[in-house]
Order: structure tokens, then C-alpha cells, then sequence
């Protein structure tokens, strides 16, 4: 999966919340001031060829819709975090995120004895 800018993030996260959409829709739901349509219209595209979208055509318009679901998106996402920032370990995130104080070491332990029950069954 190619990269997303944050603003075609945006785009993805109206698509994961409301499904197969038209342009006009989502130059609707967009804040003030409103993106010309020719602008979202530009980035779903880009969306598409980064295979993020797919597209069903209703005479001569298009409604949109995900190919790429959020938990899959934010997986990979996750793991590129991982690898940028804390040189591919899993310990230093989660170590960081206990520092920041992101998580706590309650939880933490929680999160131990959920994963030693999965691993039990």
C-alpha cells in the first residue's frame, strides 16, 4: 500500500464511515470553506490509483467506495510508525507509549494476561 497524505486520509476515514459515496457527497461533508469538487474529485482519483478505492459508474458519475478496510490501514500504519520511529521493535513502542504514560502498566498487565488466554486455547 502506497502512503496516504493526511488530506486523503481524511477522504478514507468518510469512506470507512459511510461507505460507497459520490464526490458531491463528500465535497458536502467536507468542512468550510467547502473544497471545489474538480479538487476532491482530483484526489479520490489519486486514491483509486493508489488502490485505496474502486469505483462503480452510475451513467456518466462514479460513486466511490473502499477497497482497503481501516483495521488493515492501520495496521500497516502502526508498523511503519514502529519501524520509523523505534527501529523496528515492538518493546521500544510499547515501552514509550508506558513512559508518555499513553498506557499504563495495569493495563499493560491486562493486556499480558488477555494475550496468555488466547495462546492457552
Amino acid at each position: 500500500m502506497e502512503k496516504l497524505t493526511p488530506r486523503e486520509e481524511e477522504l478514507m476515514r468518510c469512506f470507512w464511515k459511510r461507505g460507497p459515496l459520490f464526490v458531491r457527497e463528500l465535497v458536502e461533508m467536507a468542512p468550510e470553506p467547502k473544497p471545489h469538487f474538480n479538487t476532491i474529485s482530483t484526489m479520490v482519483r489519486a486514491l483509486e490509483a493508489k488502490g485505496y478505492v474502486a469505483h462503480k459508474s452510475f451513467g456518466n458519475t462514479y460513486q466511490y467506495y473502499p477497497v482497503v478496510d481501516e483495521q488493515a490501514f492501520s495496521r500497516r500504519t502502526l508498523g511503519s510508525v514502529i519501524d520509523r520511529y523505534f527501529k523496528r521493535s515492538g518493546l521500544g513502542a510499547v515501552s514509550a507509549l508506558v513512559e508518555e504514560e499513553l498506557i499504563s502498566v495495569d493495563e499493560l498487565r491486562e493486556l499480558i494476561d488477555r494475550i496468555e488466554r488466547q495462546n492457552d486455547k
